[in-house]
């Protein structure tokens, strides 16, 4: 199981997000984010359903130990992994598109 500061790094990663940047879509203060790493606290379940809503993801997609707790075509992930960069509203046009065609 990947330690949850970890996991919190690779989303973050994966958004291209600094600490400040995961504070503020977040709605929790950067002090207490950074406080988590510098003394490898682990933030408490509220903190997380924060985390996560800001990630666009789950508590459970958060704490699944596959990424893709499903199986996808490799077409499928390449789509998935490519509208992780859009914003909502970008993804919201893309899904729109998509039932167009």
């Amino acid at each position: 199981m990947i330690p949850v500061l970890d996991r919190i790094t690779h989303y973050r990663d994966q958004k291209g997000w600094s600490e400040y940047q995961l504070a503020t879509e977040s709605g929790l203060t950067q002090s207490t984010i950074s406080s988590w790493y510098r003394k490898k606290l682990l933030p408490s379940i509220p903190s997380l359903e924060k985390i996560c809503n800001a990630f666009g993801i789950t508590l459970s997609q958060f704490f699944a130990e596959s990424e893709m707790p499903y199986t996808l075509t490799k077409t499928q992930a390449q789509l998935l992994e490519a509208s992780t960069a859009l914003s909502e509203e970008q993804q919201l046009a893309l899904i729109e598109f998509i039932k167009t065609l």
